[in-house]
């Protein structure tokens, strides 16, 4: 007959765990708890305690700050998930200390560190500078698009949210009509259909007064170019912005990255998915952290500055002009004339046989052009700006051109609809975009921004892919921006553990 060790489930059991010894030196949770124990100023967080005579003392915010840090390196973004590894994850116990903070203290922490994250930010930064971690001479800045906390169908300028109310309160009348008709029919014990209906009138009834409430509180949203923009019912600060995952309601994480060891000098997250503004607040934000941890006041001078097409902007461009770095933003067409790409299948070749400007007879007398096949091409434009150059722009009717016998010697692609010339006029003075545009053109230039690639993209997928933030679990522009900003710093704290030196 078999026989089997003796066992008892309500029996006592003493484990003896030394909490400091479940950080193995070289291991991340290792580098999170000594860089905040010993180099983050954490007497920040004072003063927002008035416990000193009464109330229960509150949780160190070095032990919260270790919880958050770790967590996120994790992909622990949920604040119950956070709550539930620190009574079961044995490294969480040994960075919380064999505390167990609950999901409502570590949702508040995260969410009241908005004055305090700068700081933070800085102090790790400085360690970065002291160990040679920066290097200052090349930056690349990118930003990650990631859905937030908002609903995307809760979106739409004033008009259209009045429009949607509208539409719910008439269905809410329908409802209570239906409702009130079939009462009076049926008897008086409550069945699951009018179970369901008053539960309806009440899902209604709140998002009708929800919508009132907002365009109550908010007025109309105008975007940089004096139009109205959606707004967000649930939150107003994001916006909706078009990824390679398709259309989000979200925020924009920018994240300007130095060369030498992918050291993220400043993060900030917008609610905007337009990238033609975002230099100019990243740029001083750098500045400003690097006078903040000793650094000469005019760090940013003179270095290197690079990012992709989305960032060509006057407004982008004049700003590192004033911060007087040397950029390298491309314009959108930038690989079109790239001689590496001349025998790509996208670029048209010329053909043979087509139709120029001189095929074209210019008429004095009535200042137009007369085409091979005798239409006008009346003027259009007499200054219009090409590049660094003023030209007269003349067109033709777009039903002269539509079944015309030169329209394939003619038109340059079969999608154009009219013919159109453009006679220079005069020289222009280069725009701050036409400058860079030959500037960005040269071998030099190229092989600038060619290390672009290397520098940032990895930074973000780092951040996306291995610390898998895949969303903002918070909602305003500030909120989100310390969740960013925290995730920005894991990611610092990970170069120092790898490229550094963290006393033991």
């Amino acid at each position: 007959m078999a026989t089997y060790k003796a066992h008892n489930y309500s029996q006592m059991i003493l484990l003896p765990i030394s909490l400091e010894d479940q950080l193995l030196p070289g291991t991340l949770e290792w580098a999170i708890h000594k860089l905040v124990e010993h180099r983050v100023d954490t007497s920040i967080f004072d003063e927002n305690y008035a416990n000193d005579d009464t109330g229960a003392p509150a949780y160190p915010p070095k032990i919260l700050l270790k919880i958050v840090l770790f967590a996120y390196t994790r992909g622990l973004v949920s604040s119950r998930q956070i709550e539930r590894a620190c009574r079961e994850h044995i490294t969480f116990l040994a960075l919380a200390c064999g505390m167990a903070p609950d999901h409502s203290t570590i949702a508040a922490f995260v969410s009241a560190m908005q004055a305090e994250i700068v700081s933070i930010f800085r102090d790790i930064l400085l360690v970065c500078h002291e160990q040679g971690l920066l290097g200052g001479t090349l930056f690349a800045l990118d930003g990650l698009k990631l859905p937030s906390n908002a609903a995307k169908e809760w979106s739409g300028r004033c008009a259209d949210l009045r429009k949607k109310q509208q539409k719910l309160e008439a269905t809410l009348a329908t409802v209570l009509e239906r409702h009130q008709q079939t009462d009076a029919a049926e008897e008086t014990s409550v069945s699951p259909e009018q179970s369901r209906r008053e539960a309806q009138i009440k899902r209604l009834t709140h998002q009708a007064e929800r919508i009132e409430a907002f365009l109550e509180a908010n007025e109309p949203k105008i975007g940089k170019a004096g139009k109205e923009i959606q707004s967000n019912v649930t939150d107003n600060d994001s916006a909706q912005m078009m990824t390679s995952h398709g259309m989000i309601q979200g925020y924009n994480g920018q994240a300007l990255v130095d060369d030498k060891h992918q050291v993220i000098g400043h993060a900030e997250a917008f609610g905007n998915g337009q990238d033609y503004g975002h230099v100019a607040p990243m740029l001083t934000g750098a500045q400003a952290h690097c006078t903040a941890i000793g650094m000469d006041e005019h760090a940013l001078k003179g270095t290197q500055f690079t990012a992709d097409s989305n960032y060509h902007s006057e407004e982008n461009l004049r700003a590192c002009q004033e911060a007087k770095v040397d950029a390298y933003i491309p314009d959108t067409h930038f690989r079109k004339r790239d001689p590496r790409c001349a025998s790509h299948a996208r670029h048209h070749p010329t053909r043979a046989g087509q139709l120029t400007q001189d095929d074209c007879t210019y008429l004095p007398e009535e200042d137009s052009y007369r085409c091979p096949a005798g239409k006008r091409l009346r003027m259009h434009a007499r200054r219009h700006r090409i590049r660094d150059g003023i030209y007269r722009r003349y067109r033709a009717e777009a039903s002269d051109c539509h079944a015309c016998v030169f329209r394939e010697r003619c038109l340059q692609t079969t999608q154009t609809k009219r013919k159109s010339l453009a006679i220079f006029v005069e020289q222009a003075v280069p725009s701050l975009s036409q400058q860079m545009i030959a500037k960005i053109d040269t071998p030099e230039a190229r092989s600038i921004y060619d290390r672009r690639l290397a520098i940032v993209e990895p930074v973000c997928a780092n951040i996306r892919t291995q610390k898998r933030l895949d969303r903002f679990t918070l909602r305003g522009q500030a909120k989100v921006n310390v969740q960013w900003v925290l995730y920005c710093l894991v990611h610092n704290m990970e170069k120092i553990l790898h490229y550094g030196a963290i006393a033991a």
